[in-house]
């Protein structure tokens, strides 16, 4: 049995014999090593519930403060980092198909949230069924459709629970629609005049978004955008340096080199030398800021 508001302990995975979209697991599991001296570079999306324990998450290298009711929202393609030995979350995992055609944006919800109330035992009741249909029915076809509309309800809600936003201005539009086009392809172009091109108005209409938005200009939203991916890669794998910067389209490791010391402050290899050596709970962060189009979260001190 378990004591009222804790999610009950996530059985072993078992080989199925179909492909798994959406599972269940225990903070712990997404772990490369116990202590988490690395960050893990994700490969699905993920919603991390806090069930115990105080301490900080990193994700993309910003420390996000945790505590019974913390709900992280992770996408695939970041980085997450959890060293404090006493968290414990439970991990709603799925495949981006998992949602195909289902009328649900995961993400609407933001990077971090702080639930109370109604709210928190919402999603702790919601989270604690889907934990369970997984255990008991993931073996059977039937069951991907009900595990399918729990994450879809589960996502609604978390949306529903935000904060209203207010309506979007022109600027922040065009912000959002040159995010999403450096997210297709900041690895094979820098220039800015090729993402004006491809969404049909100026550079100087792209600058002005981004500076009204962020304070950046559209030049350095995209430059920021590559060096996030090359401090991800080297945080997180042991892939050659001058492969990450042949795959983020530097033919020359010279050039990713002062790229990278120019956005980041260090060498790609003192970065990573860096992150090697540094002891338990402290993990090197890049100076560039949060991924384009997905800002760091706005932590209110009452709530934390």
């Amino acid at each position: 049995m378990h004591s009222p508001g804790q999610l009950p302990p996530v059985p072993f995975d078992a080989a199925l014999p179909f492909p798994v979209e959406i599972d269940t697991l225990a903070l712990a599991d997404l772990a490369g090593d116990p202590g988490w001296r690395r960050p893990v570079l994700v490969e699905k999306d993920l919603l991390v519930l806090t069930t115990g324990g105080h301490g900080d998450a990193e994700l993309d290298f910003q420390p996000l403060p945790c505590r019974p009711g913390t709900l992280l929202r992770v996408r695939a393609g970041q980085v997450l980092r959890c060293p404090c030995p006493q968290l414990d979350a439970t991990v709603v995992r799925w495949d981006a198909t998992a949602l195909r055609g289902l009328d649900v944006d995961p993400d609407a919800v933001p990077a971090w949230r702080q639930l109370a109330g109604e709210d928190e035992d919402a999603v702790i009741s919601e989270v604690t069924q889907l934990a369970v249909d997984c255990a008991r029915h993931r073996d059977m076809p039937a069951a991907r459709a009900l595990l399918r509309h729990q994450l879809a309800v589960l996502l609604l809600r978390l949306t529903l629970t935000g904060e209203a936003r207010p309506a979007s201005r022109p600027e922040e539009v065009t912000f959002e629609r040159f995010c999403r086009e450096v997210e297709r392809g900041y690895r094979h172009s820098r220039r800015v005049e090729d993402y004006a091109a491809r969404l049909g108005c100026s550079v100087r209409t792209l600058t002005r978004a981004c500076l009204a938005v962020t304070g950046r200009s559209a030049k350095q939203v995209i430059d920021e955008r590559v060096a996030l991916q090359a401090s991800r890669l080297l945080a997180a794998t042991d892939e050659p340096i001058a492969q990450i910067g042949r795959g983020l389209g530097f033919t020359e490791p010279t050039n990713f080199g002062r790229f990278f010391t120019r956005e980041v402050g260090m060498s790609p290899g003192a970065f990573r030398a860096a992150r090697d050596h540094a002891p338990a709970g402290r993990v090197v962060r890049p100076r560039s800021p949060a991924e384009p189009g997905h800002p760091r979260p706005q932590l209110s001190r009452s709530r934390v």
